[in-house]
């Protein structure tokens, strides 16, 4: 128990640490706010400009949902980036806490400020164009919601890693990464538009299928028990994903330690 008490009480310090750069750097932080709303607001503009409300809410819908994915996964995936950059590197991977303890902290703090930063994208949206939720499930697209932030999770981890591997070239690998699952996950238009083998990339993707299942739950009212089809492979991928990023994760750190990347910056 004593351990576990300590373990979380590391968890909870890298919380509190990651918050503390957020609000060394607010002014960034404000920058990103303002080109994430911006760019929300114009690809639903699209929507309104067509004069059709239901590609409306998709778009809305979209812009909404990727940015809470794409800030989790900027966070968790810049893990190691952000720590070289602050010139803890070494430092942090060599103190006496399990790396565990370590990447909980850090994804913690990514999923609350991805909520935070992304209840103002949708506050703005709302406020422009507006979204009727009378006949939404809130609770089916919350639970897709939770389940996809998961497997986000795991990948995030999983491409933490390429700093570690590859100084010099790792973090513009994060957003490739990154652009790689925007295209392939139909965030603004239908998988089924992509050539037959993007296609079956969108299907490895598991923001295909938080997409699917909270757009069909809040502009279609479409109940937990009938979206199976999201349900499982978000499952699936959670239960894979997140161990291996643990597992990649730890190799990745253990074959830095021994090739000295840790102390490398460039």
């Amino acid at each position: 128990m004593t351990t576990l008490l300590h373990d979380l009480r590391a968890s909870y310090a890298f919380v509190e640490r990651n918050l503390f750069l957020s609000r060394r750097y607010w002014g960034w932080e404000v920058a990103f706010l303002a080109y994430s709303i911006a760019g929300a607001l114009s690809v639903s503009l699209i929507g309104a400009d067509q004069g059709d409300r239901h590609l409306l809410l998709v778009l809305m819908v979209g812009a909404i949902l990727w940015n809470y994915l794409s800030v989790v996964f900027s966070w968790i995936a810049e893990t190691i980036a952000v720590e070289r950059w602050e010139g803890t590197l070494e430092y942090t991977m060599m103190a006496p806490i399990r790396r565990w303890a370590h990447l909980v902290g850090s994804c913690l703090y990514a999923v609350g400020y991805g909520l935070v930063h992304t209840t103002v994208v949708f506050a703005v949206l709302v406020a422009f164009f507006g979204f009727d939720l009378s006949n939404a499930d809130i609770g089916a697209a919350a639970a897709i919601l939770a389940l996809g932030s998961v497997s986000f999770v795991g990948i995030g981890m999983i491409t933490a890693i390429m700093p570690l591997l590859y100084v010099e070239r790792g973090d513009q690998m994060i957003y490739v990464v990154q652009s790689s699952l925007l295209v392939v996950s139909g965030v603004y238009y239908s998988i089924d538009v992509l050539p037959p083998w993007m296609q079956a990339l969108a299907r490895l993707s598991p923001a295909t299928y938080v997409l699917d299942g909270v757009r069909a739950s809040l502009i279609d009212g479409v109940p937990l028990t009938s979206l199976g089809h999201d349900l499982v492979p978000l499952v699936v991928m959670g239960l894979v994903l997140v161990p291996a990023g643990l597992v990649a994760f730890g190799l990745a750190e253990r074959y830095a330690k021994r090739t000295g990347a840790l102390k490398r910056v460039g």
